[in-house]
């Protein structure tokens, strides 16, 4: 089992200096740790670690983990990251404690009909296509209030926030801007009445960006885990 201490307390390093930065308490900046290829035991050794949530992309895979990890169920916190397809929405609704990437009112309406009633109300957070690429998921910012309103609207949920995977910029200003569009988008939502908290965004190479520009969760893989092997 590897030794994960040292990554995430860099990691954590690098989360207080930016949130110093911004004028932030530290404590306001919740670690992702996204272990999506990673096995289980590097799960189980960042728990060792400290670390409680762990966020994975791929349903099958994501399933495996949870099963292997079922000793530490109650000391993990499950957040899915990845784009759901509607066909795989039951086992997310069941196995999770968070989803980010809603984008579809379809995917909020079977997360809401399929999640248990004996768990707690499902935290959701909408994904946003700040970058405008086609090839990306999330719904476009001028379509973001409509659906953040339809769902919040819907039972067994719970609205969070937002969420983004902006493309990536060569420096700080750059990788601010989407960022900004993301928290601006989310202060409308605040102020059109909807009870957020939760903005979704910055991962190993921007990370100071989006604490500096308001991020409570930041997704952090390679600069814990390391590099990723997609070969299997």
């Amino acid at each position: 089992m590897p030794d994960l201490a040292q990554p995430l307390d860099a990691v954590h390093r690098r989360i207080e200096q930016a949130a110093r930065d911004a004028r932030r308490d530290p404590g306001s900046v919740k670690l992702l740790a996204v272990s999506k290829t990673f096995p289980a035991e590097d799960v189980r050794a960042a728990h060792a670690a400290g670390q409680r949530a762990f966020g994975e992309n791929y349903v099958q895979e994501a399933l495996d983990k949870i099963e292997a990890l079922a000793d530490l169920r109650a000391d993990l916190e499950w957040h899915f990251i990845g784009p759901l397809q509607s066909n795989k929405t039951r086992p997310v609704a069941e196995q999770f404690d968070w989803v980010h990437s809603v984008d579809r009112l379809k995917i909020a309406q079977r997360l809401a009909e399929q999640r248990p009633a004996h768990l707690p109300p499902l935290s959701v957070c909408l994904q946003v296509n700040v970058s405008g690429e086609a090839t990306k998921a999330g719904v476009a910012p001028d379509e973001v209030a409509a659906l953040a309103h339809a769902i919040a609207a819907l039972p067994s949920l719970r609205l969070r926030g937002l969420m983004s995977i902006p493309e990536p910029a060569a420096n700080l200003a750059a990788q601010r801007e989407p960022h900004r569009l993301l928290r601006t988008l989310f202060e409308q939502l605040r102020a059109d009445g909807l009870a957020l908290d939760t903005l979704s965004m910055g991962m190993s190479g921007d990370l100071e960006a989006a604490v500096l520009e308001g991020a409570t969760i930041v997704r952090i893989g390679t600069a814990i885990f390391g590099t990723r092997d997609y070969s299997h």
